[in-house]
């Protein structure tokens, strides 16, 4: 896995890439920011994808914790996330349902 973090231009972003053989299998697109609930920094996981042929490998799970380590050494709180799909997944590597997701297209 290749990791590109950001940290002249955009400080709060981090995107990590996975690749295999020169081919890109998976990214995970993530920012952090500071809310007054949790009284510091939170990380949040935008976009995680694994190209499905590649999937069940420990692609994800790589990416998932590359991202938890660049959130925690950030001091970050948390690491959160929205998914529809994919919530075993997350609950195998530790994460709870927390929260119902609201969206309004503009």
């Amino acid at each position: 896995m290749t990791a590109y973090v950001s940290t002249k231009r955009w400080p709060i972003s981090c995107l990590l890439v996975a690749e295999r053989s020169g081919t890109l299998v998976g990214y995970l697109l993530g920012f952090d920011h500071f809310t007054f609930f949790a009284n510091g920094r939170v990380s949040w996981v935008e976009e995680v994808e694994v190209h499905s042929s590649f999937r069940r490998k420990g692609i994800g799970r790589a990416l998932m914790a590359g991202f938890e380590e660049w959130a925690a050494s950030r001091g970050s709180r948390f690491v959160a996330l929205a998914t529809r799909r994919a919530a075993r997944f997350y609950a195998a590597l530790g994460y709870e349902e927390s929260a119902t997701y609201f969206r309004k297209p503009l």
